[in-house]
């Protein structure tokens, strides 16, 4: 093969490992229009970006940690714990509901930073205790989920998760706007281009003079943010914090954002990949639904399928670009 071939080979296949997600996510919503007339109905779609807002919130942090080439599985139990503080703290006002939360997650997120950044411990092994501290301080401060509490009904926190504008969820605004916000900070900015460089390379990224180590301490204090800025809005649209969510969470928010393109060894993503890997969880979700007569163990079973695909896809396409 010429030079000329391997580099548009390797282009293409730059380009497909980029943008494969939203290929797939637009041939979906056409298949679905097709097969089903309630399926591209405002009111369904509508239905879906509510619903898929909390995960796309947090899978936005997950790609920022990804891309510099760390993981954090504390994100789920963040987002239960967030939930239930800001139900508690509603109690004095709304600026405490988010503030509250927030300040929590934040400091679970510093620590984090600090253990990975400074210390140099395993991102793996740090985020998985924060996981158990954050699931353990949420069953000691209900009770062993024996206690519930709820957002107060006249409490203007609600409209965070319940209301909307021009018939769009609130939700949904905030997540267009993180993700412009995401995507301006990680293509634009130099902590952007220090998360790629440090993906790429932490070693190289030393040599280069990069602040490695406030770096990671800040990509784990805003994925930590988010993920408590989720659970907030959980709590908002439910009225009350739920005990028993974000189970899991973390592995749908890393499916998420290595279905967009992001790639797991770090070094490389978008956060428009991640957003239509978001999409495309809850379409194949959706779709599934609309056929009907499945259990519901099958959407794991599809998910789990498309993640596995993505990967080895993600493998064969790197080599190619080689």
């Amino acid at each position: 093969m010429s030079t000329s071939q391997e580099t548009r080979s390797g282009a293409v296949a730059g380009m497909v490992q980029r943008h494969g997600a939203l290929g797939v996510l637009v041939l979906l919503l056409v298949v679905g229009g097709l097969a089903f007339d309630t399926f591209l109905t405002a009111y369904n779609l509508g239905n879906l970006a509510v619903q898929a807002s909390f995960l796309a919130v947090i899978a936005l942090g997950m790609t920022m940690v990804i891309v510099s080439g760390g993981i954090d599985l504390s994100v789920g139990s963040v987002y239960a714990l967030s939930g239930v503080l800001a139900a508690y703290s509603a109690r004095w006002g709304p600026l405490a509901a988010l503030l509250v939360p927030l300040a929590v997650a934040a400091a679970i997120g510093l620590v984090q930073g600090l253990l990975v950044g400074k210390a140099k411990l395993a991102p793996f092994i740090v985020t998985l205790g924060g996981l158990l501290f954050a699931r353990g301080l949420l069953q000691f401060l209900t009770d062993e989920g024996g206690q519930t509490y709820l957002v107060p009904r006249e409490s203007a926190f609600l409209q965070l998760g319940q209301g909307s504008v021009l018939g769009v969820g609130v939700p949904v605004l905030i997540v267009v706007l993180l993700y412009v916000i995401g995507g301006i900070v990680l293509q634009r900015t130099r902590f952007g281009m220090r998360l790629f460089a440090i993906g790429g390379g932490e070693d190289a990224a030393n040599l280069m003079g990069l602040s490695v180590t406030s770096t990671k301490v800040g990509v784990y204090v805003l994925s930590a943010t988010l993920a408590g800025l989720a659970g907030a809005m959980n709590a908002a649209q439910l009225g009350s914090g739920v005990t028993v969510i974000g189970v899991g969470l973390e592995l749908n928010a890393i499916a998420a954002v290595v279905i967009g393109g992001t790639l797991l060894t770090g070094g490389m993503g978008s956060v428009s990949g991640t957003l239509a890997g978001v999409a495309l969880l809850f379409v194949i979700q959706d779709l599934i639904n609309q056929v009907g007569g499945f259990n519901s163990n099958l959407q794991a079973v599809v998910s789990g399928a498309v993640l596995i695909t993505v990967v080895v896809l993600q493998t064969l396409l790197s080599r190619a670009r080689r």
